[in-house]
């Protein structure tokens, strides 16, 4: 398992590191724990002639499923690899009515990459010292929750 924590580490470190110098430091998925993650069942990863492409952290809240992170390597981003991990996560969130994400208010190519796949903007804050931006997908003939600001 330490293996695939570091390549884990490694995807986010390359796919995020662009944004760095726009927020002004490491952006929050840096931090990570993948090793817990990995533990609860929460990470599923899309793979390229057996290298890791791409990942997403999924983490079921009571009535909505939270995206809390995806990540495709720059090599991986614009062959489909982040749709195929958005579509999994709507297979994932199968009855639960709607999918939770946020992003950092600099990074505005993931702003517009979560509105094309259908994700509405419900707030903007600041949470654990990052300015936040929060969307909701509600999922077709399920129950959806109100949200309300972070996870």
């Amino acid at each position: 398992m330490a293996a695939d924590v570091a390549e884990l580490r490694a995807v986010g470190a390359a796919a995020y590191a662009p944004y760095i110098e726009r927020i002004g430091r490491p952006p929050a998925p840096l931090s990570a724990d993948y090793a817990a993650a990995v533990a609860r069942g929460e990470v599923w990863v899309a793979t390229d002639a057996e290298a890791v492409v791409g990942l997403i952290v999924l983490v079921t809240r009571p009535g909505y499923l939270l995206l809390e992170n995806i990540a495709v390597l720059p090599s991986g981003q614009g062959r489909g690899v982040g749709s195929q991990l958005m579509r999994l996560a709507e297979q994932q969130a199968a009855g639960l009515g709607e999918i939770r994400l946020y992003t950092n208010v600099a990074m505005t190519e993931n702003q517009a990459y979560y509105r094309r796949h259908g994700y509405v903007e419900t707030g903007r804050g600041k949470q654990e010292g990052f300015d936040r931006v929060y969307f909701t997908k509600r999922l077709p003939g399920q129950a959806a929750q109100t949200p309300v600001g972070p996870d």
